[in-house]
């Protein structure tokens, strides 16, 4: 009798080794009852789709020769959002090179969807740009990127989550969290904003920057005493700002 016992018992544990998780599950060895800590894993595959429209701006004199170009990300405002790239064209980088074709880098203008922010699109705007690096020839020490009010923010964001892959940046008008400044602290930065800001404060720029500061990066703020939110049109229309941007390349870091 007792041999028979051990015998059915033995050919239990040699079922229940030979069957799946599933099936241990059904057969009541794996409950999820009962109390205590247990450790677990868990693993899953996702597929994502990463979409947008943009605009994109080729110098003159691009193609005709062996020649890499620096290029300029730039992220608009709330009020261009949509799915109308011509709103994209009303400030900024976009604007300036739909009348001087020999403005000197490759510009990229994502649009943002209705409703949506550029901080919660970093996954889009990086992917987007490893995109158009692989197509077109671009410098890849000299990527830039730079934005206005919901861009200015955005560029904070992708700045600091990406600081290996820009030589330089220029938020107007944004703002973001001091904890990126932990990510700022390699990125040459300039910001602008108006003093007289009633849609983002000016104290948004100020404490970025001097967090970076804190942390050791170079960063710097210009204000525009009489100005409100338009900080940008300025900023923009300054031939420093480009001359500055030129004067820094990303130059990967030797083991």
């Amino acid at each position: 009798m007792k041999r028979a016992c051990l015998l059915c018992v033995m050919v239990v544990i040699m079922l229940l080794m030979g069957t799946t998780p599933m099936e241990r599950k059904a057969m009541g060895s794996d409950s999820t009852k009962g109390s205590g800590q247990r450790s677990k894993a868990f693993n899953k595959t996702i597929t994502k789709n990463l979409s947008c429209k943009y605009l994109l701006f080729l110098p003159e004199g691009y193609g005709e020769k062996d020649k890499r170009w620096p290029l300029m990300l730039f992220l608009h405002g709330a009020g261009e959002r949509g799915d109308d790239l011509n709103k994209v064209k009303v400030h900024g980088p976009p604007k300036i090179v739909e009348k001087k074709k020999d403005f000197p880098f490759i510009v990229v203008s994502p649009q943002c969807p209705t409703g949506a922010l550029w901080n919660n699109k970093l996954d889009v705007l990086i992917n987007l740009l490893d995109e158009i690096i692989a197509q077109y020839d671009v410098d890849t020490e000299r990527v830039y990127l730079t934005g206005l009010s919901m861009g200015g923010y955005g560029t904070w964001a992708l700045a600091s989550k990406y600081p290996d892959r820009f030589a330089a940046a220029v938020p107007i008008c944004g703002g973001g969290m001091r904890i990126m400044s932990f990510g700022l602290k390699d990125v040459p930065i300039w910001a602008f904003h108006g003093a007289k800001d009633n849609v983002v404060p000016l104290e948004e720029s100020e404490e970025m920057v001097a967090a970076v500061k804190a942390r050791g990066g170079n960063a710097k703020l210009t204000i525009y005493p009489e100005a409100k939110h338009d900080s940008w049109t300025e900023t923009y229309n300054n031939p420093e700002l480009y001359t500055w941007l030129l004067q820094h390349r990303k130059v990967k870091k030797t083991q």
